[in-house]
């Protein structure tokens, strides 16, 4: 690695930092929960490597702190949806697919979308297309249509 991208501080390496996404760090509940649970986690690991004078890993850890600290400083709390009339962020949809198949997500914060189970981040292009949408609605889902079937 180029030192260029390396600066030394007491003798560790720092890695460069984790990207930071340009949108609002919006997030449920749960996600501020996971947020400050991987910070926490971060520490206990930097504190480890600390302890081990691992300085490999505390340069690893370091950069997990930075970047977990960031994210809780610019979380943005949004409350639960009020209300089921259209898909916002927070809540759940259901679409049914041309072929048939039915998916449910949650529409989440990027740090805790995870598509296979569930969730996906409101900045994807399927939230993206479901934002604003109403039950009977359809939208444009990978190159398909989908019909709005639920929101919960």
């Amino acid at each position: 690695m180029s030192r260029a991208f390396v600066k030394e501080q007491d003798g560790v390496e720092e890695l460069p930092d984790r990207l930071i996404s340009e949108h609002p760090n919006l997030v449920t509940a749960e996600g501020l929960a996971q947020i400050e649970a991987q910070l926490a986690r971060a520490d206990a690991a930097h504190a480890s490597a600390q302890a081990a004078g691992d300085r490999g890993e505390m340069a690893a850890t370091a950069r997990e702190l930075r970047y977990w600290s960031a994210r809780l400083a610019s979380a943005e709390l949004v409350p639960p949806p009020a209300d089921n009339a259209q898909v916002q962020f927070g809540a759940k949809v259901t679409i049914e697919r041309e072929d048939g198949r039915k998916q449910t997500y949650r529409i989440v914060g990027e740090d805790e979308a995870d598509p296979a189970k569930g969730s996906i981040s409101y900045v994807s292009p399927l939230a993206s297309a479901l934002v604003g949408k109403s039950v009977g609605d359809t939208v444009k889902v990978a190159g398909s249509e989908a019909e709005i079937i639920a929101i919960g």
